[in-house]
């Protein structure tokens, strides 16, 4: 589209440079113009729009008139000259624009879319021509296309020809194609009319109008056919529109289909046709009127139709558009349930014209002109003028030239403009008479001359008329004096000569002498110097006057010659000293835009000569101001009559004295004539009031302000409406009948009023509506003529005057139709029911008195006859109403009933046939012709109809077992006998019945009967259906059965399908049975499914019919994880008071587990953080959100966790932002206390929420009721309490606060009234408050009190008189200090005051916040993987909990945490180890810090280690194999992880390991074994408690298969050990099991020793918290407690820590010396008095035998023992042996192994078993399970403890006495758990005894042992309760490493990464350098270090001697009690037990 740019009268200002360059000078006439010339005039001016095709080009044709012929030249709207472009544009010689033809791809738009204008000029001047908007329209691929449109049925509907905006301009459519074959045209009269059938409408605005749509439309398709107007092109359609018809549902009010159709505008040209639409739709098929609002006013009144203007359905069409149907239009939409209205704004646009009066006019000089621009069209958005083709900034209609100047004459122009066009008029302005302008012909010249002589000037000048000739020297006219003579005469060609004599010339007459020709036409001037010699000389300026803004030039007047310098000076500084004043040579001086301020003031002038002399002269400058109307205006809204008005003229700029005057009209206003008053208010205000405004005083005001510097004015308009007023009024009026009426109504006023006549609604005048067009109702300029008038138009009429003005006029007239009697129904029927009454009415209207009579079938009906009938008259208005009441109808009452009317003028009669109905009989004979599952087929006999005809059947059924209450329905019509009932359900009874309907009613119902339809499968679904993941491998699916009603039978199961989801595998099903219980729900769990994979699950019901429906798939996956790592990244920003934004980065996808759904941010207020149930959580699916709602000025707490389906994540670290500060709340509350007669005490407490940090106070008051400002007053934050003075007394003070912060002022507190006075009641202005004080810190508790006499102030604490004390103390102030709070200064204060007046009190409350006391903690229950914990606060704490830290950890572990909530009264710690020790201890938290830890609890959880099972079932033999049965073992409640396998021949001394991983759930088979050969097979068992070593002897069979004899060992008991022979030249005291025993006990007395001597010297016991980090804890040593010594078992400061854990996967260091790890090692166990055979000293792997000792054998040696016990005291069976030697390596990796350490046990005492207080056992550095490695220590909270370290970085050792406990929580059957504790210093360790005694009443077996062990590690951890008895284990083993031995190294373990694949069946899978994770947790024991309980055989009470001789059997004592004893009685195997060291 091109635009339409608008020609603003500025554009043509730069049209003067256009004309410059083809002007050539023009001469003016010097003799009058000939009368026939004229300036240019328009012939054939260009028309306002050129639309052209490419392919046809265009020619513009201007042309113009005058004389001499003027010049035509195209311009652009810029004025622009206007060129030729080659090919495109150019101008031919007689002034044509030509657009040539041209391709499409030479279009330019500055050539081809610009505002073009055409310019005509000569000599006497120029003219424009309007805007010409040239476009060329280039061919452009476009398609038409008609939508689809949605209509409800019955309505209209209107398609539209949707055509590109870009071609809209040029095509219209021509008609319209239904179905492609029938073709619907436009017509030519602009309205259209309808087709053939009255379907179809084309629209003027070309859309297709149809009317009443009906569902046959909606299979019709449209297309429009449209034409180029340019091109003269037809297309159709792209598209066919159809209608989507729509079935309304129910009433549908009316709605506009797009809301943009609301409000509406429309443009029209004159004199075309259009249509205003009204887009609704509803149903019932609304009605649609349409109103026009009267200009100006919000009224409206109905559009009246006529053969202009039309309506079709909702749509308006008007033809021959005229500018008066410009207006607001309303179309209004109605149904019976709603309303809906359009606005449409409609503009006719007419073209524009324009035309100047009077065309030309000759004016004389100086005589005034007029020219006024008459112009029409609509509508006229601007007026301008020009002259000469330039703008002269006029825009009103009326250009008026006052005097009128050789200048003003040309060519004058009025442009009028709208957005589309424009015009334009011309008129031409001469000057009349003969006009020559003077002119000098002849003047002096320049002269230099010596003083004396006389002076000629002369100068001579022409013109007409004759001018005058006058003299000025340097600006000073010259008059006849002195010397100076001047004199003129004319010559006989009317030429002027004047002349100036100057008598003896003077130095001083030297100067400018100018002489001026002057006339009423012009002026000309000619100067000349006459310089005489003489000294400078400078002449007497007089006074300057000069308007302020304007340019002063003033010229020095000297005379004097030479002159050498003229130079001007202001206050002695020479000028210019600023940059607008200029200083030239010639002594001219130039002040631009002279300012009053800066530029009045008296400027010298300084003439000097080259000897140096000088003459001054002074010039005084005065500066004038011009007035300076400020605008007025009298208001916006135009006034009514009768109002005043006013306004004032007010001048504040300008020198006085000011002149103001005012006029209206351009006629001046004279005080007091036509009700005005002028006012002079002061020296520059005028006021102009007019006391009642008439039409007179309408028009433009203009302000005039005049002084010596000028004139000044402003306008402004006054409207004035003037109402209606009656020129003839209307009065009742009376017509006869079909006479033709008229009714004169007519008023005037301004504007004029609209004259309009409505009717009552009804018989009474109050509600009227618009007459009806209609042919003998019209109304004629206000005149209603009614032709042939009926007794319908009688009524009351209202005559309407309005004009906007007023509430207008309106006179109310009735008129009168005299007529017959009329019945306006003359026959209808009418009903009734039989026994009921009924009303036969008739109204006849017409003149009253009228008379009425009734008959029956033509029989005069008498009301005596039969008392049954009743008549009525009642008179109205317009006539009389008879009713025949019958009181109870009859069959016989239907008849024909007549009422005749008669009166003065006529009669007239009406009929009613009456019939009398009643309900119909029952149908009868209901029979069932068919029935089936589903559906049955009834008939039934018709009954009698009830004189009704009979509607419908209504068949009712039911289920047998419902009521009649609950019944289906089917409708049948009332004329059929059968019907089929459907949408039964299968296998159901029903009861069904039919009754008989008419209008009347309804039938009683007919006999009932009974059916029962057939079976089928069931039809219903499975309801309810839930697929939920129970693991990860399985799936529980719940269901319930289908509806009832869909069982179609009995359900006798389910089928439930399952498959992978997403494949297109079949589904596996699954049967399952019902359950006959109700209601009850169905479930199935799907086991072995994949984990977290998506399953699709279908169900299906079933009963003897078949199969019903496949439920709807139900998708699920199985059970996910939760994120096990937080999100990072996490960060917040403030944004607002009320916002924080978060944002995060996902966790990590490995550690997702899951698919991630949500992220959760949990927030809160960081002082609410420890309150779970004041966090606030936040879902989100993005990276970030915002919070919103939060408390302003607070600092918040967040955390970011992330959310699978399998729950929510870690949650991050939390991170703290503080929201944005904000204004404060108002204070929460105020007092206003009396201090005496002028003063009071204003005292607040701060506001709740401050929002920030307070600024400021400001306290306001004011006298109660006072109006104006209050007063304020500002307080410092930190005061609370203002007393407000000089008050006036017994007047009461209102007092509000108000507090600030760095945002703003907050809102104010209320108000309260105080009233000063001389009585002073005590009272207290502090407020009751809650005080939080800090421990050990200072509290203050305000109690600030006025009153007179002073008041005395007491305290009270807790109710109790307060007495000062050096603590506490009373203040000056009334104050209470507390120094230094302690938790019993909590409570309750309060403060009194009391004078003789009153008395007063508060009460404060004080909480002492501080660190919580330690908490309670106990042992609730535990499980194989938890342990549940109670928690209980100190009793004594005061200030609010948070919350508690539950500690806990595994016996080899790190410290972990958990957050427990306050509330919480149990917590469960999950996720724990089986079978392991636990120490848990808790700390509880508050705002203050986290508080003290509470004792340490240890415990553990439930498990154990494996358990032996039979050999029978274990072991298999065959003759090369055997066959190991591993589920054969017993888990003891820790699920297995792995075997190992190891065996050897029976003579061997070396193990072979078979694999190191056997799984739990397989059997094993050992191959490559020799027949008939003994073998030793050893199985290690593991799982999380522990593991268990057994030992078996089995010999393989035959080849045949046979067994072989037992072997024989030399002693006759064919025991499994044979002992090793010793060579014949060693000793047999040299046998090791009685060498190495006494070596070790030597080697441990020496160690004992020395490490006591170590300890009593250098013992402290100084808390070792404050300790390095490397002595944590004190340990007791005792070492001379002997079996009678006692110790404190409850002692706390013998708790300790041991400090060692594993990490997971690091490497176990191989022996020093050897290819081989230390798992190896424990797995192999090999020793042959080899120092090879080394024990790992963190899992010494100690077996112990559970058969029967055999007898010793000399020189035997046992497996890997380097030492055997071979006594047992009684009490000792759990220790080590004494006098043992061990070999520690140190911990892990971190010790080198060959810098292991030595140990050996202490002997007993006595040959006895020591008691609780010995010095105990040595353990080794830690225990293989939990072991960690950590650098640096742990502390153990509130442990006191002794410890001692080896300053010279070496190893020692501490033993501590540990004291007897009680722990019959986790008394195990075989194994007691006790608490070791290492502490390690400088690298040494620390092995101490039995641990303290604590109390654990939850799992207690009585049997337990109460004693306990402990031994702790370097790093200071905490550990569980483990041991037994006192002692380390069963049995100690050790060896001391030998390098000298030459004993064989043991064969090379298994490659690393050995592929297991490739390996044969016994390989061993294991690399020799496994993780110390793997040796620890796979292989090794989890904790149960316990040993065997105590036998209650006689064995355990065995002797001294008895000891003896087990030392010597050198066989262990088996010790696992009387059932193990008999199990192991000749099993031919040895078990062993794990030792826990």
């Amino acid at each position: 589209m091109l635009p339409l740019p608008r020609l603003h009268a500025i554009k043509w200002l730069t049209l003067l440079a256009a004309m410059a360059a083809f002007c050539t000078p023009l001469a003016y006439a010097a003799s009058q113009p000939d009368a026939d010339q004229k300036g240019p005039v328009f012939l054939n001016e260009p028309i306002n729009r050129i639309d052209f095709s490419n392919s046809t080009g265009a020619e513009i044709e201007c042309k113009a008139s005058g004389n001499p012929m003027p010049e035509i030249i195209w311009i652009r709207s810029d004025g622009t000259a206007v060129g030729d472009v080659p090919g495109l544009r150019q101008i031919s010689s007689d002034g044509k624009l030509v657009f040539p033809p041209f391709r499409a791809e030479d279009y330019r738009q500055e050539v081809h879319a610009q505002v073009y204008a055409c310019l005509a000029r000569n000599q006497f001047g120029t003219i424009i021509s309007r805007d010409v908007h040239v476009r060329a329209v280039v061919p452009q691929s476009h398609t038409v296309n008609v939508m689809d449109e949605a209509v409800l049925r019955g309505n209209s509907a209107i398609l539209k020809c949707h055509i590109p905006s870009f071609v809209a301009d040029f095509i219209s459519v021509a008609s319209w194609v239904e179905d492609e074959e029938r073709e619907i045209f436009t017509t030519n009269d602009g309205i259209g009319h309808f087709d053939s059938d009255g379907k179809y409408l084309v629209l003027p605005s070309g859309e297709l109008h149809i009317r009443e749509v009906g569902p046959e439309d909606g299979y019709k398709s449209y297309q429009c056919r449209t034409k180029h107007r340019l091109t003269g092109e037809t297309r159709l359609s792209a598209t066919k529109g159809r209608l989507v018809i729509t079935e309304p549902l129910g009433s549908v009010p009316p709605k506009i289909l797009d809301i943009n159709d609301k409000f509406l505008l429309m443009q029209v040209k004159l004199g075309h046709s259009f249509s205003m639409q009204c887009p609704c739709q509803g149903f019932p098929v609304p009605i649609v009127r349409w109103y026009k609002f009267i200009e100006g006013t919000t009224r409206k009144q109905a559009v009246i139709l006529n053969e202009r203007v039309k309506q079709v359905s909702g749509t308006l069409i008007i033809k021959d558009a005229v500018v008066e149907d410009s207006g607001k239009y309303l179309c209004v939409v109605n149904n019976s349930v709603g309303g809906e209205s359009v606005e449409t704004v409609l503009t006719v646009t007419a073209p524009l014209s324009a035309k100047i009066d009077p065309p030309t006019q000759t004016v004389d000089f100086g005589r005034p002109a007029v020219f006024t621009c008459q112009y029409s069209g609509n509508p006229i958005k601007t007026i301008s003028w020009i002259k000469d083709g330039k703008s002269i900034g006029h825009s009103d209609q009326v250009l008026r030239i006052e005097s009128v100047k050789k200048e003003d004459k040309g060519m004058y122009q009025c442009f009028v403009r709208n957005d589309q066009e424009s015009a334009e008029a011309s008129a031409e302005l001469k000057l009349g008479g003969r006009f020559d302008p003077p002119v000098i012909r002849q003047a002096f010249q320049e002269e230099t001359m010596e003083p004396g002589p006389s002076v000629f000037l002369k100068c001579v000048a022409g013109g007409n008329p004759t001018p005058e000739i006058s003299w000025e020297l340097d600006g000073k006219k010259i008059a006849n004096i002195d010397r100076y003579q001047v004199g003129q005469y004319v010559t006989v060609n009317g030429d002027v000569v004047s002349y100036l004599n100057i008598t003896s010339v003077h130095a001083n007459d030297g100067g400018l002498y100018k002489c001026i020709a002057k006339s009423k036409v012009g002026v000309a001037e000619h100067s000349a110097k006459l310089n005489v010699y003489g000294l400078p000389y400078i002449r007497q300026m007089e006074k300057k006057a000069i308007v302020a803004g304007e340019t002063l030039i003033v010229t020095c007047p000297v005379a004097g010659y030479p002159i050498d310098s003229i130079v001007w000076e202001r206050d002695n500084r020479a000028l210019p000293i600023n940059r607008k004043q200029k200083v030239f040579p010639n002594g001219t001086l130039i002040i631009e835009n002279v300012e009053r301020n800066s530029d009045q003031a008296t400027y010298t002038c300084v003439a000097k000569n080259v000897e140096g002399y000088s003459a001054r002269g002074s010039l005084e400058v005065q500066v004038m101001v011009p007035p300076q109307v400020l605008p007025f205006s009298f208001g916006e809204d135009t006034a009514d009559m009768g109002e005043i008005a006013s306004a004032n003229c007010v001048v504040p700029k300008g020198d006085l004295p000011l002149k103001i005057r005012w006029s209206l009209n351009s006629a001046p206003i004279v005080n007091g004539e036509n009700g005005f008053t002028v006012l002079r208010l002061n020296k520059r205000t005028s006021s102009l009031n007019i006391d009642s405004l008439t039409a007179i005083h309408r028009g433009t005001y203009k302000c005039i302000a005049t002084n010596e510097a000028g004139t000044s004015e402003y306008v402004a308009e006054l409207q004035v409406n003037v109402p209606p007023r009656w020129i003839l009024e209307p009065t009742d009026k009376a017509f006869a009948q079909g006479s033709d009426a008229k009714v004169e109504c007519k008023a005037d006023g301004f504007p004029k009023p609209q004259v309009t006549w409505k009717k009552a609604v009804g018989d009474s005048p109050g509600e009227y509506k618009d007459l009806k067009k209609n042919d003998n109702i019209r109304v004629e300029e206000g005149t209603l003529h009614i032709d042939n008038i009926q007794k319908t138009n009688e009524g009351y009429y209202l005559c309407e005057a309005i004009n906007g003005i007023g509430s207008g006029l309106s006179a109310v007239i009735m008129i009168s139709v005299q007529a017959p009697p009329e019945f306006t129904e003359k026959l209808r029927n009418q009903t009734a029911r039989r026994g009921e009454p009924a009303v036969l009415q008739c109204e006849a209207k017409g003149e009253k008195p009228i008379g009425i009579l009734w008959n029956m079938n033509n029989v005069r009906l008498d009301p005596k006859n039969d008392n049954r009938y009743t008549i009525r008259e009642e008179i109205l208005s317009t006539g009389v109403m008879s009713s025949l009441s019958i009181k109870r109808t009859e069959r016989s009452d239907s008849a024909l009933f007549t009422c005749l009317a008669t009166n003065a003028f006529g009669s007239d009669d009406a009929s009613i046939n009456m019939i009398i109905q009643e309900v119909p009989e029952m149908p009868y004979a209901l029979k069932v012709l068919d029935k089936s599952g589903r559906s049955v087929q009834l008939s039934w006999a018709q009954p009698y109809d009830g004189n009704s005809p009979l509607i419908r059947y209504i068949i009712e059924f039911k289920r047998s077992r419902a009521s009649w209450d609950e019944v289906d329905r089917v409708m049948v019509p009332g004329h059929t006998t059968e019907a089929q009932v459907q949408k039964l359900s299968p296998a159901t009874t029903y009861n069904i019945r039919i009754v008989a309907e008419n209008a009347i009613g309804t039938s009683q119902s007919s006999e009932a009967v009974t059916i029962i339809t057939a079976e089928e499968a069931p039809s219903g679904k499975p309801q309810n259906i839930k697929v939920e993941p129970v693991n990860q491998t399985t799936l529980r699916v719940t269901w319930k059965p289908p509806a009832r009603s869909e069982w179609n039978g009995e359900i006798l199961g389910y089928y439930v399908g399952y498959k992978l989801s997403n494949t297109n595998s079949s589904y596996v099903f699954e049967t399952v049975n019902f359950l006959t219980e109700e209601g009850k729900e169905h479930s199935l769990e799907l086991n072995n499914l994949r984990v977290y994979t998506q399953y699709s699950v279908v169900i299906q019901a079933f009963n003897k019919i078949g199969a019903g429906p496949l439920s709807d798939e139900e998708k699920q996956f199985t059970a996910e994880g939760t994120p096990s790592q937080p999100p990072s990244d996490t960060a917040c920003t403030t944004l607002t008071s009320q916002t924080i934004r978060v944002s995060w980065v996902s966790p990590p996808l490995e550690s997702a587990n899951g698919v991630i759904k949500t992220y959760k941010v949990v927030y809160a207020p960081s002082d609410e953080w420890y309150d779970d149930t004041k966090r606030h959580y936040k879902k989100t699916a993005s990276s970030d959100t915002v919070l919103h709602g939060l408390k302003k000025f607070t600092n918040y707490t967040m955390q970011v966790l992330a959310t699978t389906a399998g729950g929510d994540g870690v949650r991050s670290a939390p991170i703290h932002c503080q929201t944005e500060p904000d204004v404060p709340e108002a204070p929460t509350d105020v007092k206003a206390l009396v201090k005496g007669q002028a003063a009071i005490l204003v005292s607040w407490r701060p506001p709740a929420q401050p929002n920030g940090i307070i600024q400021q106070y400001t306290v306001y008051s004011k006298v109660e009721g006072a109006e104006g400002e209050p007063k304020s007053q500002k307080i410092p934050h930190y005061q609370m309490s203002y007393e407000a003075t000089e008050l006036e007394k017994n007047k009461p003070y209102e007092f509000w606060v108000t507090a600030s912060t760095n945002i703003g002022e907050g809102q104010p507190s209320k108000s309260i009234v105080a009233m000063p006075s001389d009585q002073v009641p005590a009272k207290i202005a502090s407020f009751d408050d809650t005080f939080t004080a800090t421990f050990k810190e200072d509290a203050k508790m305000p109690c600030l009190a006025v009153g007179a006499p002073q008041p005395e102030i007491t305290w009270k604490i807790k109710g109790v008189e307060f007495t000062g004390n050096d603590r506490m103390r009373v203040l000056p102030d009334g104050s209470l200090l507390i120094k230094s709070v302690n938790r019993q200064d909590a409570g309750e204060y309060s403060c009194h005051a009391e004078n003789s007046i009153a008395k007063d009190s508060i009460t404060h409350k004080l909480i002492v916040l501080a660190p919580p006391q330690s908490p309670q903690v106990s042992l609730s229950a535990t499980t194989t993987d938890s342990l549940t914990v109670k928690l209980k606060p100190h009793e004594g704490d005061t200030a609010p909990l948070h919350g508690y830290t539950l500690h806990y950890k595994p016996e080899f572990g790190e410290w972990e945490t958990a957050e427990v909530s306050v509330d919480a009264q149990k917590y469960t710690i999950e996720n724990l180890l089986c079978g392991s020790r636990y120490q848990v201890y808790a700390t509880g938290f508050n705002n203050i810090g986290a508080g003290e830890a509470s004792d340490i609890l240890n415990t553990r959880t439930k498990g154990y280690k494996p358990k032996l099972p039979e050999k029978q079932r274990f072991i298999e033999v065959s003759s090369n194999s055997v066959s190991l049965h591993f589920k054969a073992w017993k888990d003891g409640g820790c699920p297995m992880s792995h075997f190992v396998v190891e065996n050897k021949k029976r003579d061997q001394t070396e193990w072979n390991q078979i694999s190191n991983n056997v799984k739990p759930d397989n059997n094993y088979v050992v191959l490559d074994l020799e027949p008939a050969t003994w073998y030793n097979l050893r199985i290690t068992a593991h799982n999380s408690a522990g593991f268990t070593v057994a030992e078996y002897d089995f010999a393989t069979l035959t080849v045949t298969g046979g067994t072989v004899a037992p072997l024989d060992d030399g002693h006759g008991t064919g025991n499994l050990n044979t002992r090793i022979r010793l060579p014949a030249w060693m000793p047999e005291w040299l046998d090791l099991n009685f060498m190495v025993p006494l070596i070790a006990t030597v080697i441990v007395v020496a160690v004992g020793i020395l490490v006591v001597c170590v300890a009593l010297s250098r013992r402290r016991a100084d808390d070792l918290r404050g300790g390095q980090k490397d002595v944590y804890y004190d340990v007791v040593y005792n070492q001379t407690m002997g079996p009678g010594a006692t110790l404190d078992k409850r002692r706390p400061d013998l708790r300790d820590e041991l400090g060692y854990i594993a990490p997971p996967n690091r490497k176990l260091p191989p022996v020093p010396g050897s290819n081989y790890n230390t798992c190896d090692r424990i797995k192999r166990a090999r020793g042959i008095r080899s120092n090879h055979s080394t024990w790992d000293p963190r899992r010494t792997n100690l077996y112990e035998e559970l058969k029967t000792p055999p007898v010793p054998l000399h020189g035997n040696h046992y497996g890997p023992e380097d030492v055997q016990c071979h006594y047992r005291h009684p009490g000792m069976e759990d220790e080590i042996c004494p006098y043992a030697t061990f070999h520690l390596l140190g911990f892990r990796e971190e010790m080198d192994p060959t810098k292991a350490m030595n140990f050996q046990t202490f002997p007993h005492q006595n040959g006895h078993a020591p008691g609780p207080g010995h010095a105990g056992t040595m353990g080794p550095p830690g225990h293989p399970g939990h072991v960690h490695s950590r650098s640096g220590s742990q502390s153990m909270p509130r442990a006191n403890r002794y410890a001692r370290k080896n300053s010279q970085g070496g190893q020692s050792s501490i033993y501590t006495p540990a004291p007897e406990y009680d722990d019959p929580a986790n008394c195990a059957e075989e194994d007691q758990y006790r608490r070791y504790t290492r502490v390690n210093s400088q690298g040494g360790s620390l092995y101490s005894g039995p641990g303290p005694e604590y109390d654990d009443p939850a799992n207690c077996a009585p049997e337990e042992d109460q004693y306990g062990s402990q031994y702790g590690g370097p790093y200071g951890t905490p550990y569980d309760h483990y041991g037994s008895r006192g002692s380390m284990g069963r049995r100690s083993v050790g060896s001391a490493r030998n390098p000298g031995n030459g004993s064989p190294e043991p064969p090379p373990p298994p490659p690393r990464n050995h592929d297991m694949s490739n390996s044969s069946f016994n390989d061993s899978k294991e690399s020799n350098e496994i993780s110390e994770a793997e040796c620890d947790r796979d292989h090794g024991p989890r904790g149960n270090y316990g040993a065997v309980k105590r036998s209650p055989l006689q064995k355990d009470q065995r002797t001294t001697e008895e000891m003896r001789k087990l030392i010597e059997s050198r066989r262990p004592l088996n010790e696992a009690g009387p059932k193990q004893l008999q199990q192991q009685s000749g099993a031919g195997f040895t078990a062993y037990d794990t030792m826990a060291v």
